[in-house]
């Protein structure tokens, strides 16, 4: 069997070699759930999304760790669009419509922003952990449980959330292997500032998480008395997203700039 291209997507950023890296797939053959998990095993990204086109400008998507499928993921998702865009699949002026397993997406694009609506992820307040001082590095002034097992900690100041250590090999048993860790940003340019981990799904860092944005931009329209925002993840690589709250949908733009195109020839 051959596979045609797999790109890498440098995703929430304009500059190369940083933001979030994905990987991109257009399938136009047969493939089986087996080798789409083999084949982000071997990009060995935070996720590789594969992309089936059905009519018009609709495409099935579907995203894999190195280690599982996730059914929603916002960095692969406007890698995968930026992809669509540049090879000049979808026009520039028209929109994509992904079905994925976690939610029906739209995508649209204006000059070098690429403008996706994702669902509001619901918060509910839970008891502190004990142990989470000790597994992380702070004490959160609140805990949240949210939508895809998502536990947000919010923390008091923005360097909380730089200067965090977490314990990864701790963090699932002690049901935390999904953490958004969040503060209020301490430039004006920024609103606020967030980490993410995800050890339960094979990355104990991710570099910049779109989706996360679902759970937190409606968490600090609320704090900050204002529907638009613009957040800094604070990991190694950064990144920049720009979300506005829309009733139960959180509108998240960002930028995206291709590194690699790879020519793939698989003969099973």
């Amino acid at each position: 069997m051959q596979f045609q291209s797999i790109f890498q997507v440098d995703a929430f950023t304009a500059e190369p070699f940083k933001g979030n890296p994905a990987g991109v797939m257009v399938v136009t053959e047969n493939i089986t759930t087996e080798q789409m998990q083999q084949l982000a095993m071997e990009m060995n990204l935070s996720e590789t999304a594969f992309v089936f086109p059905q009519r018009d400008n609709l495409f099935e998507i579907r995203y894999f760790t190195p280690a599982k499928e996730v059914d929603l993921c916002g960095h692969a998702t406007l890698a995968s669009a930026h992809i669509l865009y540049e090879t000049g699949r979808v026009a520039s002026d028209d929109q994509i419509h992904f079905k994925a397993k976690g939610a029906d997406l739209t995508i649209s694009k204006s000059d070098s922003w690429l403008e996706m609506n994702f669902p509001r992820y619901p918060l509910t307040k839970r008891a502190q952990h004990p142990d989470f001082e000790a597994l992380v590095g702070f004490e959160p002034v609140e805990l949240y449980d949210s939508s895809y097992n998502w536990v947000v900690a919010v923390a008091n100041r923005e360097d909380e959330v730089q200067n965090a250590l977490p314990v990864f090999s701790a963090l699932t048993e002690a049901g935390l292997g999904h953490l958004m860790i969040t503060a209020p940003a301490s430039t004006p340019e920024y609103d606020f500032v967030l980490r993410c981990f995800a050890p339960w799904a094979g990355i104990d860092e991710d570099p910049v998480t779109g989706s996360a944005h679902c759970a937190l931009t409606p968490l600090w329209a609320e704090q900050l008395g204002k529907k638009q925002l613009t957040s800094l993840q604070v990991s190694k690589r950064t990144g920049i997203l720009k979300t506005e709250l829309a009733g139960d949908h959180v509108i998240i733009k960002g930028q995206a700039v291709t590194v690699f195109k790879i020519e793939l020839t698989i003969n099973n």
